[in-house]
């Protein structure tokens, strides 16, 4: 499998003549002070080159996201890294019903979200969709690199959905991830009670869920979303999620949100030895229209852990000119109140945008624990001279008991290109 995979992109990547070239490139340097210790601490230069390049054909594209980064005020192991976010070929209106991708590429699911090397393809007929995938666990830092093991180290899955039903969109769907941890030593006794050293081998973890979905949506009354995950390892459901939204009435929102969770744990893993337990959570939410520049929004939750609760208030303003927010949270969780203000106004036709945003906390993990606090503040400007050239350059503050007046500062360029050839 790992063969083909090189083989087949080797072989688009070179017969591909490009009718269209786009992307873009963004140039960036974030400096920061570490403290490796509570006395010792280093500044760091970090620069990051980022591109994010589209080479197009027809109904053929490779897409491309890669990132290159390195430290210029510090020595650190394993730089500089070249990281692979995206490789793959794109075909497109294959037979008039079939788009196909091949090599590393985003994967969008609940439970095994993120990146592989592999296969995936999508049919969609009518009323119908008809989607999988195949392929390998990314290795660490992205490298371009496929990952031994390929047997343990997979990432397989499908999913079928229709919309045969007016503003129904309903979906099946199956996934199964296998990740094998790295063998480490560790110092153990023997029988004798003498110290001695043991090579430790983890069995391949698994994870294997069926999945449902459904979403309802009538225009301008209500819309709900449901999601379901049974785990087939352990015979039981792991998440039963619901998100609805009533706005019939004018001006006014409601939102509604319930989760039932367990936590997903490996076949074979010594932690499914453990009593733990799962959560319920319930949300409601109200946002209300004052007028086109304000509308005032708020929120009331609770989580049910095993033996315990949590809850958290939350209220805000949305303006035309920023966002205010008031939240507090208490119970099992620990508690906290934290405020927080952000604004971003474009002037001269987008050619400037300043912005500026601050939040202070307090919080503490049990009633009678000790009370902490964080400040933070952010001042910026995005500077925008051509529609395809931008800068950014931030600073951020944040002072608490442990990053005492904590400084930092970010630039970054942004270049987006489009070529007709």
């Amino acid at each position: 499998m790992k063969q083909l995979l090189i083989f087949f992109l080797l072989i688009f990547c070179g017969v591909l003549f490009p009718q269209n070239i786009n992307g873009r490139f963004s140039s960036s340097l974030y400096s920061f002070e570490r403290f490796d210790s509570a006395d010792v601490s280093k500044n760091h230069l970090r620069a990051y080159q980022m591109l994010n390049l589209n080479l197009n054909y027809g109904d053929v594209s490779i897409r491309s996201y890669l990132n290159f980064e390195n430290d210029f005020a510090q020595d650190i192991k394993d730089d500089p890294r070249l990281r692979f976010y995206n490789l793959y070929l794109e075909a497109r209106n294959i037979f008039n019903i079939g788009t196909l991708k091949l090599g590393r590429q985003p994967i969008i699911n609940s439970v095994v979200g993120g990146l592989m090397d592999g296969v995936s393809l999508s049919l969609r007929k009518a009323d119908f969709q008809l989607s999988g995938f195949y392929g390998g666990n990314v290795p660490a830092y992205q490298k371009l690199e496929l990952i031994e093991n390929f047997s343990d180290n997979y990432i397989a899955g499908g999913k079928l959905s229709t919309t045969i039903i007016r503003n129904l969109q309903l979906g099946v769907g199956y996934v199964n991830k296998n990740f094998k941890p790295l063998d480490y030593k560790a110092i153990r006794l023997d029988p004798d009670l003498n110290p001695i050293e043991v090579l430790i081998q983890n069995k391949s973890n698994q994870y294997q869920f069926i999945i449902g979905e459904a979403s309802y949506y009538l225009p301008e009354k209500f819309s709900i979303d449901v999601n379901y995950e049974y785990d087939l390892n352990f015979k039981e459901t792991s998440k039963i999620e619901f998100d609805g939204r009533y706005e019939e009435i004018k001006d006014l929102g409601l939102n509604f949100y319930y989760s039932f969770r367990e936590p997903k744990i490996r076949y074979n893993s010594i932690f499914s030895v453990f009593d733990y337990g799962n959560t319920e959570e319930i949300e409601m939410g109200a946002d209300i229209r004052i007028n086109e520049n304000f509308t005032v929004l708020g929120q009331l939750g609770i989580v049910n852990y095993k033996d315990d609760n949590a809850s958290r208030v939350g209220i805000g303003l949305a303006t035309s000119v920023g966002t205010f927010n008031y939240k507090k949270t208490f119970g099992y969780a620990g508690q906290m109140d934290a405020i927080s203000g952000y604004s971003a106004y474009t002037l001269a036709d987008g050619l400037i945008t300043p912005s500026a945003g601050f939040s202070y906390t307090t919080y503490k993990l049990s009633p009678d624990a000790e009370e902490n606090s964080i400040t933070s503040i952010l001042v910026g400007m995005n500077l925008r001279p051509f529609r395809k050239l931008s800068f950014d350059i931030q600073g951020q503050y944040m002072d608490n008991k442990i990053y005492k007046d904590d400084f930092r500062l970010l630039f970054k360029l942004n270049h987006w290109f489009n070529l007709n050839l």
